[in-house]
């Protein structure tokens, strides 16, 4: 078992930025792959990033590409996303999550979850 707890969300202007935390407790933190995903209301839960076990390879969702970054600290057990110059469309739950695949952007290929955190972008 893997337990997941996302923070650093909030409320922030379009074009501000936030950084994202994960911190993972449990089985061996490195021994997967992260991802990102996100969830507006009435909408499905979208893939946003992902980043493999070592860190050397990491992909975005076409809408955040060039804004988002994902990296990992191993030694921290920990996943970050950072978030710059955020848009109103933004605005959703962002959960962190985690896959024994080398990588995926499908989010049900992933097994364990965090409960989220809210990131509201205001225009």
């Amino acid at each position: 078992q893997v337990q997941l707890i996302e923070s650093g969300g909030g409320l922030v202007q379009a074009g501000g930025s936030l950084r994202l935390s994960c911190a993972a407790s449990g089985r061996t933190f490195s021994g997967y792959a992260m991802g990102w995903f996100r969830q507006a209301p009435g909408k499905e839960r979208e893939f946003v990033a992902t980043i493999t076990w070592s860190g050397g390879n990491t992909y975005y969702a076409d809408s955040v590409k060039g804004r988002f970054t994902i990296s990992r600290d191993n030694a921290k057990n920990t996943v970050y996303l950072q978030m710059n110059s955020l848009k109103p469309e933004d605005t959703a739950v962002y959960y962190c999550a985690a896959t024994h695949r080398l990588t995926s952007a499908a989010k049900n290929d992933y097994h364990y979850w965090g409960q989220g955190t809210q990131v509201t972008v205001s225009s």
